[in-house]
């Protein structure tokens, strides 16, 4: 067995020296420095996976000044910003995308749509469904606790939410707590109807 191989150093906790090939890496990029590059700094827009190699005083002036956005307005900023959420990939809501447009080519072949996944009258026949939904006692209390009837909508709910917040609140009343208690079961009402999808 060889005691100065590199695998040896492998095995063994710490290496007595470091017996890995030097390499003399790239020079700086900068004009008329002949510093060792050590290291990277981006080119810029569109240049995602090209760098300068820099040494360390020029890459920290060169970052000080870097301005990723530069040349480009407010409104195509915060463009830039919105479509990055999404990685910069086209994106659309549920049932509105590529395939809802052909699904018989792109999910059925020849056989069409079989259960009418993707046709107005399956949306139709679900809101339908949801309207004449039976409420329970439970939602049914709460909706009273809001002072609403059944069969109201979503928004009116939200609204009603609000404005009796607004009413009830210690803060509008100049500190009064006497309408607390009557705060908390309106907020305890709101949250069990969004618990159910009321809201």
């Amino acid at each position: 067995m060889k005691f100065d191989s590199p695998l040896f150093d492998r095995v063994r906790v710490k290496p007595s020296q470091d017996r890995r090939t030097k390499t003399d890496g790239p020079t700086c990029e900068w004009v008329g420095c002949k510093e060792k590059a050590t290291h990277r700094a981006p080119k810029g827009r569109n240049r995602e996976n090209e760098h300068w190699r820099f040494c360390l005083n020029h890459v920290r002036e060169y970052n000080q000044s870097y301005n990723f956005f530069a040349g480009m307005n407010d409104a195509a900023v915060m463009a830039y910003q919105k479509d990055a959420l999404t990685g910069h990939r086209p994106t659309w809501k549920m049932g509105t995308g590529k395939g809802a447009s052909r699904p018989d080519v792109r999910s059925f072949g020849a056989q069409g749509d079989p259960f009418d996944l993707f046709s107005e009258g399956l949306r139709a026949e679900q809101q339908a469904r949801a309207e004449t939904k039976p409420i329970r006692n439970a939602e049914r209390k709460a909706l009273d606790t809001l002072g609403l009837e059944p069969g109201v909508s979503p928004a009116q709910v939200k609204a009603k939410f609000k404005e009796l917040v607004k009413r009830h609140h210690p803060d509008v009343n100049g500190g009064d707590r006497s309408t607390e208690d009557r705060l908390v079961e309106i907020i305890q009402a709101y949250n069990y109807l969004k618990s159910v999808g009321f809201t």
